[in-house]
């Protein structure tokens, strides 16, 4: 809890309201929210807790919560007591830490026993006369409001109220009460002159409260048109017309301007402590002040963490040079699997169990495999190259775990070649012969590619063979010549 001084030797208790959510006025959805207790029936409800809700106005609880016998609505901003005279069976109620000046409409709640007033803003301390109608109520507490100061304020009050057996914490004796009813005439005097003092007091404050409202509403508006565009101090330029400023317009305009870069100047902290600091009076419009102080800072601080939000770099999934990078940004269990058996590498991914299968994105690609989940991205670089085309994702409904089955391609088999050293041609072509003469051509197959009989081995590169004699010409017997042959030697001889 932060304190803001405020006058001297009092101190306004403050809460960091920036932690907790905002709600201006008592919804359904608020009342079932705080009625979990009672399976979020708010029809029989019996008690409800609204505190440090930042109420303003009082609506609807007596319309939906007839059975209430306890209701918390401490340290709100609620200015009016209202909207509560139908809860019959009310028995405490509490509205400390809040802005309520008067005690009013309360006739209604029969059963009343407790009311908590603490530390409110009510003046009109004869106002408690409306209590008189309620014969149950036996406790009430007044203390750090400014009733409480007045002279004669115990008497008055234990006079007043009859059927009161506690008063801030302390027991009504007897011969107190006696006491009181002797004095009533005359103390009823003294608080009429206190309480007449105090509201002219108040109507001051009021007046001056509306008077700097109304000063910094204004500085809002001029500084909006500063930071509009066309503005130069004496002109204001608009799309639809120009507005024309005095000299002395301009001149504040520029202390305005100087004032504002000051405070520009200075740091969160420095103003923080700036605001703290300043005295105050204990009043409804400082709470209210404080409460707008503290709303500004959660907004601006709503605003810098969505500038941070979008102004927030991708991850970085592949670096400049097409280096591919390990990442789990949702830190989920995985396993990475080569099932050599198959070809085919498994990622078995431990997605939440519960999540839903539309939150997850799988992207397979050759070399690495990339998995979105709620936005989170999940990649790693697979061993060996797989086929995407051929990959498949199935999740598991009993684990919710992802399985990510990718085929790997085929066996690539690369020939590293050393470039030669340039020869001349006529040393080449005798390199070439060499070659050629040395080497034995075979007809080369992969024998684990094909199954047919291996062809290598009907060849041998030595083989004894026996040489074949050819045989001489033999003499063939010739019949007997013709005595008219004659023997042309032109002529080649009949094979």
């Amino acid at each position: 809890m932060l304190v803001k001084q405020g006058a001297p030797g009092f101190l306004l208790p403050v809460t960091v309201s920036w932690l907790i959510p905002t709600h201006c006025y008592v919804t359904e959805e608020l009342i079932r929210k705080n009625a979990e207790h009672n399976n979020c029936e708010i029809f029989s409800l019996e008690e409800l807790s609204l505190h440090q809700q930042e109420i303003e106005k009082l609506e609807n609880i007596d319309k939906w919560c007839r059975d209430l016998k306890i209701l918390y609505l401490q340290n709100n901003l609620i200015a009016k007591i209202e909207n509560i005279s139908r809860l019959k069976k009310l028995q405490y109620l509490n509205l400390a830490l809040n802005n309520i000046e008067k005690i009013e409409n309360l006739e209604g709640c029969e059963g009343l026993e407790k009311l908590d007033l603490t530390v409110n803003f009510v003046g009109e301390l004869s106002s408690i006369k409306i209590l008189q109608y309620n014969v149950h109520l036996k406790e009430i507490f007044l203390m750090g409001n400014p009733c409480a100061d007045f002279e004669g304020y115990r008497e008055f009050v234990i006079a007043t109220l009859q059927q009161l057996q506690w008063l801030d914490g302390k027991e009504i004796e007897r011969s107190e009460r006696i006491q009181a009813l002797q004095n009533y005439p005359e103390i009823r005097g003294k608080i009429k002159e206190q309480e007449k003092a105090y509201c002219l007091k108040r109507a001051k404050e009021k007046e001056e409260a509306q008077r700097k409202l109304q000063e910094d509403e204004e500085k809002e508006k001029q500084k909006e048109n500063r930071n509009k565009p066309g503005f130069n101090g004496r002109w204001y330029t608009d799309i639809n017309n120009t507005v024309p400023y005095s000299l002395e317009r301009k001149e504040n305009y520029q202390q305005l301007a100087k004032k504002e870069k000051e405070v520009n100047k200075k740091t969160q902290d420095e103003l923080d402590k700036e605001f703290w600091e300043k005295p105050t009076l204990f009043t409804p419009e400082s709470r209210l002040e404080t409460h707008r102080y503290l709303e500004k800072q959660r907004r601006d601080q709503e605003k810098s963490s969505e500038k941070k939000k979008h102004q927030k770099l991708p991850r970085t999934l592949i670096t400049a040079d097409g280096r591919v990078l390990n990442i789990n940004e949702p830190k989920l269990d995985f396993s990475l699997k080569d099932d050599e058996k198959n070809n085919q590498i498994v990622l078995d991914l431990a997605v939440y169990r519960f999540m839903d299968t539309s939150l997850i994105d799988v992207d397979v690609q050759p070399t690495y495999v990339r998995v979105m989940v709620k936005g989170k991205p999940f990649q790693i670089v697979l061993p060996a190259e797989v086929k995407p085309d051929s990959s498949c994702a199935k999740r598991s409904q009993t684990t919710g775990h992802l399985m990510i089955t990718m085929p790997k391609v085929g066996e690539v088999i690369l020939v590293n070649r050393k470039a030669n050293k340039p020869m001349k041609y006529p040393e080449r072509k005798k390199l070439q012969e060499n070659k050629r003469s040395n080497q034995i051509e075979k007809l080369e197959v992969d024998p684990s590619k094909y199954s047919f009989p291996d062809v290598t081995n009907i060849v041998q590169e030595k083989k004894n063979t026996l040489e074949r004699i050819p045989a001489k010409p033999q003499a063939i017997p010739c019949a007997e010549e013709d005595p008219d042959f004659e023997d042309n030697l032109e002529v080649p001889p009949l094979i």
